[in-house]
């Protein structure tokens, strides 16, 4: 009944009014949606958190700095404060964060987002790859049933760099090796069907079964039924965890084994992925790879608004986001050693 009044009143309501009611709803909404930045000021207040800098309880309220609460530990005597080690620390225009966040889920443009929010596309680009690195630890549940495993591979990029040790290769060229090799960042992509998944950039050419253990060897439980192709890796890292193993062999036109067992939720997840970085995104570095793939297991997990919310939920209080952030191109070196 309360739906219908509500919509009578609206229907009655002139044009001009209509809108007003429309704008100051969205802005109540825009408010109500902010007020998740301070989820860990709530967490710290009722000594739910600890510091970030030692993982200590024992702290005490210690005034405020521009309008930022701050807190002292008693084990390290440092302060600190709710955004200490967050992505969101040293960002100035946190007010901007929400729209920011709803246009990133639109995926439009840097060049777009900066001319909306009227920041610079640096800024813009900053903000994107340090909550990729804030929601980096976003899976740790253990793969249970039928569980799809596959790789697919990304052309090596140096996007951005400008003293390269090759001469530049144009946007979507093809390479001129032949077959897989070390010019294609291989992604383990993992899923069972509860929607558990792992996005993992596992090294540069063919996989080994070091990297399928590296990017999924906690994941794997007693209960998990692994389905993947034919590649000799799988099966030896299936026999190593002593589970239950089923190959899917594409090339002989063998796609299903008893109506159940396939790697076709996969294959449809590599489409959307491919698709998101090299169409909507127009290609990254291979150094932000494994953050764009954060990201997009986020986009995958959590639909529409439960995005942004679960975006600023895992991002507020993943103190180590920052450290990652600024160990990308470490993170980038081991990846071409490995």
């Amino acid at each position: 009944m309360l739906k219908i009044d509500i919509k009578k009143y609206f229907a009655d309501l002139s044009p001009d009014k209509q809108n007003d009611l429309l704008t100051e709803l969205q802005n109540m909404k825009d408010e109500a949606e902010f007020e998740l930045l301070e989820l860990r000021v709530r967490q710290l207040d009722n000594k739910q958190a600890s510091c970030p800098r030692c993982g200590s309880i024992k702290y005490v309220k210690n005034g405020s700095s521009k309008g930022v609460k701050r807190y002292k530990c008693k084990t390290c005597k440092r302060s600190f404060t709710a955004y200490t080690g967050t992505w969101l620390a040293h960002i100035h225009k946190k007010e901007l964060l929400v729209p920011y966040l709803k246009l990133t889920k639109l995926d439009l443009s840097l060049d777009k987002i900066k001319k909306k929010l009227k920041i610079n596309k640096k800024t813009a680009l900053d903000w994107r790859h340090k909550i990729s690195a804030s929601v980096s630890d976003i899976e740790n549940d253990v793969f249970t049933g039928i569980t799809e495993s596959d790789e697919t591979f990304f052309l090596h990029s140096n996007k951005g760099y400008r003293n390269l040790d090759r001469k530049a290769r144009k946007r979507g060229r093809a390479i001129k090796k032949r077959g897989i090799n070390d010019e294609q960042v291989a992604v383990i992509v993992s899923a069972d069907r509860t929607k558990t998944m792992n996005v993992n950039v596992a090294c540069l050419g063919r996989i080994k079964k070091s990297d399928i253990e590296h990017a999924i060897g906690d994941m794997i439980g007693k209960q998990t039924i692994l389905c993947s192709d034919g590649h000799t890796s799988y099966k030896g890292f299936a026999a190593d965890k002593s589970i239950e193993h089923h190959v899917i062999r594409a090339n002989l036109k063998e796609y299903v084994k008893n109506k159940k067992y396939h790697i076709q939720h996969i294959n449809s997840m590599h489409s959307r992925v491919k698709n998101w970085i090299d169409k909507k995104l127009l290609g990254v570095a291979t150094k932000n790879l494994q953050g764009y793939m954060n990201l997009f297991h986020v986009r995958e997990k959590f639909k529409d608004s439960e995005f942004i919310f679960k975006i600023i939920e895992i991002g507020s209080t993943n103190v180590n986001a920052i450290k990652k952030y600024r160990s990308i191109e470490e993170s980038y070196k081991l990846l071409k050693t490995a």
